[in-house]
C-alpha cells in the first residue's frame, strides 16, 4: 500500500525549539536535581538515546512528568519567538499539495504546538494533532492515533528527530524517516537503522516519491 498518512514529530523536526528548550532545562537544573547542560555537552548528550540522556543526568525517573509539565509551561512564553526548522515550510505545504494527510505526535503541549502552527501560517495543513507525555518512546501514541483514525500501519510514515522517535516507529510496524536537523546527531540516528535519514526538509518530498 502506497503510504498517504505522513505523522510529524514537532520540537527539532518542524519546530526549531533545541535552543530555547535547552535554556529552559538549564533553568530548571536546580529545583528538579540534574546537571546544567554546556555546550560541550549538548554536543555530547546529541549521541545518546533518551535513556542514556536520563541516566547522564541524574535526574529521577519520577520528577521527569514534572519537569516536562514544567518546561512547556515555560515554553509557551516563548512560542512567538519560534521559527520553523529552514525549509521545512516550504516542504510541508508541497505534501499537503500532493494530498498526503499530515498529522503531528507531540510530547509538547497541543497549545504550544497550535500556537505555533498558528503564528507561522501553517495550522491549515495538519489534519491532527496529537500530545502525549511519555519518557521512553511514543509507540502507545502512535498505535492510539492510528486506530483512533483508523489508519493501516502500511499506510503511514513517520518522521523525527530523535532516536526515540525510530524505535517507537519500528514498535508500531511502521516506516520512519529521521532527520538530522533536530536533537540527535546523524550517528546516533544511523545507527538506529531508520528506514530513511534524510538531511534537509526537501529530501521529504523525494522519500514520499520512492515509496509511493
Amino acid at each position: 500500500m502506497t503510504p498517504k498518512v505522513i505523522i510529524f514529530d514537532f520540537d527539532g523536526t518542524i519546530a526549531d525549539t533545541v535552543d530555547a528548550l535547552v535554556t529552559i532545562a538549564n533553568r530548571l537544573a536546580v529545583e528538579f536535581g540534574y546537571v546544567q547542560i554546556t555546550s560541550e555537552e549538548l554536543a555530547l548528550l546529541k549521541n545518546f538515546t533518551s535513556r542514556e540522556i536520563i541516566k547522564y543526568s541524574g535526574i529521577s525517573l519520577f520528577k521527569i512528568p514534572f519537569l516536562l509539565k514544567k518546561v512547556k509551561g515555560e515554553l509557551k512564553h516563548k512560542i512567538h519567538e519560534l521559527k520553523p526548522i529552514e525549509g521545512i515550510d516550504a516542504a510541508l505545504i508541497e505534501l499537503h499539495n500532493q494530498g498526503y494527510r499530515l498529522g503531528i505526535i507531540t510530547s509538547n503541549s497541543q497549545d504550544n504546538v497550535t500556537a505555533f502552527l498558528e503564528n507561522n501560517q501553517l495550522e491549515q495543513l495538519f489534519d491532527f494533532i496529537y500530545s502525549g507525555v511519555t519518557i521512553f518512546g511514543k509507540t502507545t501514541i502512535i498505535n492510539n492515533v492510528l486506530r483512533q483514525k483508523q489508519i493501516k500501519t502500511e499506510a503511514v510514515v513517520y518522521v523525527g528527530d530523535e532516536t526515540r522517535d525510530i524505535e517507537a516507529s519500528r514498535k508500531a510496524n511502521i516506516k520512519v524517516i529521521a532527520v538530522t536537523w533536530g536533537f540527535n546527531s546523524p550517528e546516533a540516528l544511523a545507527k538506529q537503522n531508520p528506514d530513511f535519514l534524510i538531511h534537509k526538509p526537501s529530501e521529504l518530498l523525494d522519500v514520499m516519491a520512492v515509496l509511493s
